[in-house]
């Protein structure tokens, strides 16, 4: 029988051998790629046939925002793989289960991972709780003065290499972070890997510009990347932007339209943004930024619904008492949830009569606020056994602003 465990070091590579395998990359990468791996944190699971890895799975810490800016602890899943050989025989379910049942032991209010494929992690309880979508901008069609040399607010953009990013980032982002449900927390690796300084494969330095505020404060940043491309004499070039984080709309205004304003750019991709981005409302023409991609992003499986339904901040005042179904044992019941804009109490009962009845993965959808209860129960997700209580919790659980994770891990 295939025996799941964690992987050692004495087993790295063979285990990374595995992680390629899954991911149809080439199986043996060069020595300073695997040497720069074992740099990446986290707690490895295999899956062992004869002493051959056959399944991967990696997890690590992670903090996750709730609506209202509290930080919960997270279980950050990733490098999920079963080898072609050993489909179709429980082993993504068995580590699954171990490394879940694991998280929730510790204390970890949420698991999350991006999914690459979406059928698979539904049977274990993640629901898609935020969404990510990428513009394009065609430039000569958005109407931008073409004379703009610069914000005109006073603030200033100043061109900065990766030891300036590695060194302004991480305070940006946490004030990001902080306010932006749905964002997760980054380590210093991070910022390595998305500057070069540690180098998984072949590297080309992108440019990062830094928006500052009038009083010097650094407010925005962006990396991005150019092609060259020419038609007749004519420059056709795409600006694709890697990342771009801001804390102020001023600095979100100014670092768009300094990229819309780089000669020869007429195209911009904005990479993966959040589905309410103001991008298209920088623009004279909004309709000069296309949507060309739109797609489920951070997937969430609640580990503790109380302390996750009481970490969220609420915009209204009800109570509601929810039948949460949970497969995997972990957190499923009945629970009465109180709630207002001073605060929430969620706690379980037995005698009262359910409101609404749901799985965990459908709360998983509600809590971070991008959902609607009554669109998941017309389809048949979530059923509402008192009349009115799903219009009822819509009034709790939606937020002014959508949830947005612009990490991939």
């Amino acid at each position: 029988m295939t025996e799941v465990r964690s992987s050692t070091d004495a087993d790295f590579e063979d285990w990374h051998r595995a992680l390629n395998t899954g991911f149809l990359r080439p199986p043996v990468p060069a020595p300073e790629v695997l040497e720069a791996r074992r740099a990446v944190p986290g707690r490895r699971l295999g899956g062992f046939d004869a002493g051959r890895c056959v399944a991967t799975l990696r997890s690590f810490d992670q903090e996750l925002t709730a609506v209202g800016g509290t930080p919960v602890p997270a279980n950050a899943i990733s490098n999920v793989t079963v080898s072609p050989t050993h489909r179709r025989r429980g082993l993504l379910s068995r580590m699954m289960e171990r490394d879940l049942r694991a998280a929730r032991d510790r204390g970890d209010v949420v698991a999350t991972l991006i999914a690459a494929e979406y059928p698979i992690y539904g049977r274990y309880g993640f629901g898609p709780a935020t969404s990510t979508t990428e513009w394009t901008v065609d430039v000569p069609r958005a109407g931008l003065d073409p004379r703009w040399s610069g914000p005109e607010d006073g603030g200033r953009i100043d061109l900065v290499d990766g030891e300036d990013v590695r060194k302004l980032g991480p305070e940006l982002h946490e004030r990001f972070r902080r306010a932006q449900p749905g964002a997760v927390s980054r380590n210093e690796l991070w910022w390595r890997l998305n500057t070069g300084a540690l180098r998984f494969g072949p590297w080309t330095e992108p440019f990062y510009a830094v928006y500052l505020s009038a009083s010097g404060e650094v407010e925005g940043m962006a990396a991005y990347r150019s092609d060259d491309v020419w038609h007749g004499k004519q420059p056709q070039n795409t600006a694709e932007v890697d990342w771009l984080l801001t804390v102020t709309p001023a600095a979100g205004r100014a670092l768009w339209r300094y990229l819309c304003s780089v000669d020869w750019i007429t195209k911009v991709k904005s990479g993966w943004r959040g589905p309410d981005d103001l991008l298209p409302f920088h623009l004279p023409d909004p309709r000069a930024a296309r949507v060309t991609e739109q797609a489920d992003w951070l997937w969430v499986r609640i580990l503790d619904v109380v302390r996750a339904l009481e970490a969220r901040s609420y915009d209204g005042t009800g109570a509601l008492v929810l039948e949460v179904a949970d497969a995997g044992g972990y957190t499923g019941g009945r629970f009465r949830l109180e709630a207002s804009p001073a605060g929430a109490s969620c706690v379980p009962v037995s005698g009262a009569s359910a409101d609404l009845t749901l799985d965990v993965g459908e709360l998983a959808r509600l809590w971070l606020g991008d959902e609607s209860v009554s669109r998941l129960a017309a389809a048949g997700l979530v059923r509402e056994e008192r009349e009115g209580a799903a219009r009822e919790a819509d009034a709790l659980f939606r937020s002014s602003g959508r949830p947005w994770c612009p990490d991939l891990f």
